[in-house]
């Protein structure tokens, strides 16, 4: 409220009523004191009428520039405007991990308890120690452990990744845990622990080659087989929880597979597939599409795994994975037929 106590300025009034007074003659004849009453009535009211609209259309402006400063999801991986958890999915399909797992990181400050950036950072750094301790082709053959050790060993950025992904795993794990405490079918907590613990069962397992992490692997299993019961549809708890098949099948002795409640490559593969045609989200399909791709590489299938890896490329045009892939596939078509 300003010092007028609610009025209107004097200026605007006086302004007015002398336009008024000038050209308005409907008063002429009335006695003085009545015309000039009317006259000042009239001023205010034009005062009023122009002094709300001036407030209407600053409201508008203020109205249409809010809103021009929210960010919609296509808007997001433009130049100048916040990085939202889909550019750092974006990075990660374009396998710069790295950047991935630096961007959730910073994203996080918005959301410490986010789920989805844990398990995405989690993911980051699982990829860039599997670069770091598997040669290129190695994930698709069966190591020594010896050799896995030394590798770890030689590795100079090692140690630091893996503290940063135990402690994601172990943060995740925990926010999880407490939310399905709460609701034990809390769909999202569940899919989310299900995928951190695949994480951590994934890293021993493979890089490290350590026979560990059964508690992670039955809560995984226990933590999809719910999700997907509930959401048969659920395209990236199916993913997760055939790579879960295939880990049993291709990573564990046969008297261990059978404790571990089995498990089936082709099935996994099988799995993999129908997910991948499921209509769903754009990284739910992708994270679909990556795996079905991993997987007929691991399986020696290079014709369709050619193929869907043109498809990939096209979509995530900097991924050097994919690149080096179809590098590989051109110089080796040629000599095979060389060969015959």
């Amino acid at each position: 409220m300003s010092d007028t106590g609610g009025r209107l300025p004097d200026t605007c009034t006086e302004t007015h009523e002398h336009t008024l007074g000038m050209a308005d003659s409907r008063w002429d004849g009335w006695p003085s004191a009545a015309r000039d009453l009317a006259r000042k009535r009239a001023a205010r009211q034009v005062c009023l009428t122009r002094v709300g609209a001036l407030a209407a259309t600053l409201c508008i402006v203020g109205v249409n520039l809010a809103a021009a400063t929210q960010l919609s999801p296509a808007q997001a991986d433009k130049p100048g405007l916040a990085p939202t958890l889909e550019d750092a999915q974006s990075h990660f399909y374009n396998a710069r991990y790295k950047t991935a797992a630096d961007l959730a990181l910073e994203l996080r400050s918005r959301d410490p308890e986010d789920l989805a950036n844990l398990e995405l950072r989690s993911s980051a750094l699982l990829f860039q120690l599997k670069a770091l301790l598997e040669p290129p082709g190695e994930r698709h053959t069966t190591s020594d452990k010896r050799e896995k050790e030394r590798a770890l060993k030689a590795c100079a950025a090692c140690p630091e990744l893996m503290a940063e992904f135990f402690k994601d795993i172990s943060q995740g794990q925990g926010l999880a845990r407490a939310r399905l405490k709460k609701n034990p079918h809390d769909e999202a907590a569940l899919f989310y622990l299900g995928k951190l613990d695949l994480n951590y069962v994934w890293l021993e397992l493979g890089p490290l080659g350590r026979r560990t992490g059964w508690d992670e692997y039955w809560e995984a299993r226990r933590s999809l087989e719910a999700v997907i019961k509930e959401h048969p549809g659920h395209v990236r708890a199916l993913v997760a929880r055939a790579w879960i098949d295939y880990i049993v099948d291709t990573k564990m002795p046969w008297g261990t597979k059978w404790v571990l409640g089995g498990g089936s490559r082709k099935r996994a593969l099988a799995a993999v597939r129908a997910a991948a045609a499921i209509d769903s989200d754009l990284y739910s399909h992708t994270e679909a599409e990556f795996a079905l791709w991993d997987l007929q590489v691991r399986e020696r299938l290079m014709a369709p795994a050619t193929e869907l890896a043109r498809q990939l490329a096209l979509k995530f045009p900097d991924n050097k994975e994919l690149a080096a892939f179809l590098a590989s596939r051109e110089t080796s078509v040629p000599q095979r037929t060389q060969q015959r």
